[in-house]
């Protein structure tokens, strides 16, 4: 009896205590109901090595803050090809892939329309801010909705979403289908601009941001490196003979000037400038405090496309001291904007992602130099190749439509006129690329399960395959050889420079750490919806990332 009461008294003390318990204390950010605004930043051109080959030099507040107080996913890679922007900046929003989302690269052929198609052509729409044509854009051709849609869905289309970049491209398909504003620069007054499918006039704010002329003050200053020259000494030195030269410069070296060259846009040259990105940077920063981002009851989402390292790196390439400088540079715009946000919206009220539409190829010129394998493919040589040898065994006819994205779009009119089947065609076009020893393989889309490439790089055709989009033959040339220029470089396929891309997580609802698991493009929007609880895109085949939620 005894022992049965000193067993009631201990289950009592038991009971009693696990009452008595606190709740565990959380942290400011997950006491919030949802974050006050999400900053979705996409760096135009940037492979993921830049992160840590300029470390030393970034500054404390910029990708250094971002870092080391974020979640660094540091095996992030897109999952098809072409890799290009407009594709990049639909997957980073979407979690999609170009086989779903449509967007198969900046520009495809339209066998409807017979003709090549712009990722955010919209004739149906007029320029707002500007007398030119550089405002007939939309996300029209965009199939499927972003992860900013879906804010603005979640929340009966309370939230604010503005897109901000260079490019259309850059501005339009992140800010997504139901955006309040998407702006971009038009060169050639030097304006942001916008399209009727976001509004009839340019808002009071942007027109006094406009009046300021801020490129032409940009300019003036001309482009001299941030730190001195020597100790640039991540780079090739200054003056390559692969590096391509601004317009109107004789030389690609510092200090270049950005006035006085005749016959020369040189509003157009800003973008190939580090001051392009200063500029989004201001524009971005006079739309979160005139548009009041992230000050309403609901949720808001601004998206900033960082253009000019794009052009920078395919004008001078990723070992120059230019894109060296465009990113030491950048560092400082990424830190003013997130001590704008701990100064407006308060620390941890807020959440921003990072990361970039594209990798890019070194210069293969300097891997020649080095005795590394690497090239320039002549496409309109291989071209005229093809079409002669395909005149050779079915006799006249242009057989070839169209060329984009190193896909093939053949003539099926004329097919069927000649009694051809597709297969003969290609066969015929296979056997001609193949003598190229920097083709890798030539691919029939129709028949690509049968493909001889390695199931690891066939995948990144398959996601990038639209069926009423893509071409019928893909062209796969080896590492580090692709179709460009004597001068400079570009990106474009499956191959690791192309495909590792930063993604840094920062803000409310984030824990700092890192990863090293394989994490995909198509894998952002389904995380920040995750972090939002709100439903991801609809065409989304991306998962959740664990780790990065508190």
């Amino acid at each position: 009896m005894a022992s049965k009461n000193i067993l009631s008294i201990v289950l009592f003390f038991a009971l009693t205590a696990s009452f008595a318990q606190k709740p565990k204390t959380q942290t400011t950010s997950a006491t919030l109901a949802k974050p006050k605004l999400v900053v979705g930043i996409v760096v135009d051109q940037m492979r993921y090595d830049y992160l840590y080959r300029y470390y030393d030099k970034y500054s404390a507040g910029g990708f250094k803050r971002l870092m080391n107080e974020g979640f660094n996913c540091r095996n992030n890679h897109y999952d098809y090809a072409p890799t290009v922007t407009a594709a990049g900046h639909a997957a980073i929003f979407t979690g999609s892939v170009p086989a779903v989302d449509g967007i198969v690269g900046n520009e495809w052929y339209d066998q409807k329309y017979n003709r090549s198609v712009y990722c955010v052509e919209d004739s149906t729409v007029k320029t707002v801010g500007a007398d030119s044509k550089a405002g007939l854009m939309s996300p029209k051709n965009l199939l499927v909705s972003t992860i900013t849609d879906q804010l603005k869905i979640a929340n009966a289309y309370q939230s604010k979403t503005i897109g901000i970049s260079l490019k259309d491209r850059g501005a339009i398909l992140p800010a997504g289908h139901t955006a309040n504003g998407a702006y971009w620069f038009d060169s050639k007054d030097g304006s942001w601009i916008t399209s009727t499918f976001y509004m009839n006039d340019l808002p009071q704010w942007a027109k006094d941001f406009n009046a300021k002329k801020m490129p032409l003050k940009y300019m003036a200053e001309g482009w001299k490196t941030l730190l001195p020259i020597e100790q640039y000494t991540e780079s090739s030195v200054d003056n390559q003979p692969f590096e391509s030269k601004l317009a109107g410069e004789t030389s690609p070296v510092f200090p270049h000037e950005l006035v006085g060259r005749a016959g020369v846009n040189l509003l157009e040259v800003l973008r190939t400038t580090p001051f392009g990105n200063t500029l989004t940077k201001d524009f971005a920063l006079a739309a979160l405090a005139n548009e009041n981002l992230g000050k309403g009851a609901k949720t808001d989402f601004l998206t900033v496309s960082f253009s000019s390292t794009d052009y920078v790196g395919h004008s001078f390439g990723p070992n120059s001291i230019e894109a060296e400088d465009t990113y030491l540079r950048l560092d400082k715009d990424i830190a003013e904007i997130l001590t704008t946000l701990d100064k407006t919206l308060g620390k941890n009220n807020y959440l921003v992602f990072l990361s970039a539409d594209h990798g890019v190829a070194d210069i293969p010129g300097l891997w020649q130099a080095n005795k590394l394998p690497a090239g320039i493919y002549e496409r309109s040589k291989a071209t005229a190749e093809i079409k002669a040898a395909l005149k050779a065994a079915f006799g006249e006819g242009d057989f070839i439509k169209a060329e984009e994205n190193s896909q093939l779009y053949l003539n099926y009119a004329l097919l069927s006129e000649k009694k051809l089947s597709f297969s003969q065609v290609y066969e015929v076009v296979r056997e001609t690329l193949l003598k190229h020893d920097e083709v890798a393989d030539v691919v029939d889309f129709h028949n690509i399960g049968n493909s001889t490439l390695p199931d690891y790089q066939l995948k990144f055709l398959k996601n990038g395959y639209n069926t009423k989009r893509s071409g019928d033959i893909s062209v796969v040339l080896n590492p580090s050889w692709f179709s460009g220029y004597k001068t400079g470089t570009t990106h474009g396929t499956q191959y690791r420079y192309d495909t590792h891309v930063p993604l840094l997580f920062f803000g409310w609802g984030v824990k700092a750490g890192e990863t090293t698991t394989r994490t995909n493009i198509s894998d952002i929007a389904p995380t920040v919806a995750d972090i939002l609880s709100i439903l991801e895109p609809n065409g989304s085949v991306g998962g959740v990332i664990l780790g990065v939620k508190q």
